[in-house]
Formats: structure tokens, sequence, C-alpha cells
């Protein structure tokens, strides 16, 4: 019997060990004030909005490839930059997003909340610098981002968002 022992205490804790890895991908990592604050340098302008209106609603649901489930999206301009805070599902939870969209072109994107229990990797710089300077061209973006294995539907939802922020930065700028 007490040969047993040892084995079970290793599984256990190995189990125990590689649950929290996952837990340690959820979180806040920066409210959505203090990423505008940081983006807009302590002067944050004033939101605007963008209404759901049918033929935008019809396009942002292409873009999605799903309806959007507000009427409005809020943005935040000052003369040539944007910042968006957008949420898309992952796998089954949404991921919160802020982009910064400058001159047609994505200056930085970050994951402010990430509530999957996977994919967490797509908040790490090393990941998120792909986005930098992508445009749009033809309604998709004008490079491919490499994919994080394991990770493959929070990567479709950073992906997706860059989409729609670009797109709604040429609607209103």
């Amino acid at each position: 019997m007490s040969q047993y022992k040892d084995p079970l205490r290793v599984l256990i804790f190995m189990g125990l060990i590689l649950s929290s890895f996952t837990v340690f991908a959820r979180g806040v990592y920066q409210t959505d004030q203090d990423f505008l604050t940081e983006v807009f340098n302590n002067s944050v302008p004033k939101s605007k909005v963008v209404w759901m209106k049918a033929d935008l609603a019809s396009t942002v649901a292409e873009l999605l490839g799903h309806k959007y489930a507000g009427l409005r999206i809020r943005y935040w301009r000052n003369e040539q930059r944007s910042a968006w805070i957008l949420e898309e599902i992952g796998k089954e939870k949404p991921i919160t997003f802020g982009i910064v969209v400058a001159e047609g072109k994505i200056e930085n994107i970050k994951v402010l909340a990430f509530r999957e229990s996977r994919g967490g990797e797509i908040r790490h710089p090393a990941f998120t610098q792909q986005f930098k300077l992508v445009q749009l061209d033809d309604m998709q973006l004008d490079r491919n981002i490499d994919g994080v294995s394991g990770a493959t539907l929070s990567v479709r939802a950073m992906t997706v968002v860059a989409r729609l922020a670009l797109y709604l930065d040429k609607f209103t700028g």
C-alpha cells in the first residue's frame, strides 16, 4: 500500500500545478480607464458612438462572423488616433481588447481582460507585436497572423476585433 502513496501524491501535485496554469491566464490586466489614460497621455477625449444601423450592422456581422450584440460601439478619438475597447468571445467567454488605430494602422492592441481557461498567451507582447502597423486590405488584415498552439479561438477573437477596429476607424475617421 505504501508504494502507491508517493506516486499518488506526485500525480495529485502535478494535477494541481497543471490546473493552476490555466487559472493564471484569467484576469483583468488593465482597466478600460487605465488603458485610455495611457493611450491619450492622461487627457482622455470625450467618447463618441457608432450606431449599428442596417448597412453598418450588416458589414460588422460579416467581419465578426456573427451579429454584433449591441446597438452601438463606443470609441475615443484624438486627432488621427482612435481607441476602441471591444469584446469578442474566445471559446466560451468574452475577451476584452483595447485597440489603438492611427492613420489606418494598428498602433497597439492589448488584452485588457481574459476570462477563458486557455489561450491567455495572446496577451504577451511576443504575440501582439504581430499586429503592429497592420491595416485592412479588402476587409482582411494585410498580413498573416501566426497562431498560438492551444489558443486558436483566442487568436481568432483578437484577429476579428483588429479587423473591426480598423474598419470602424475608416468609417468614423
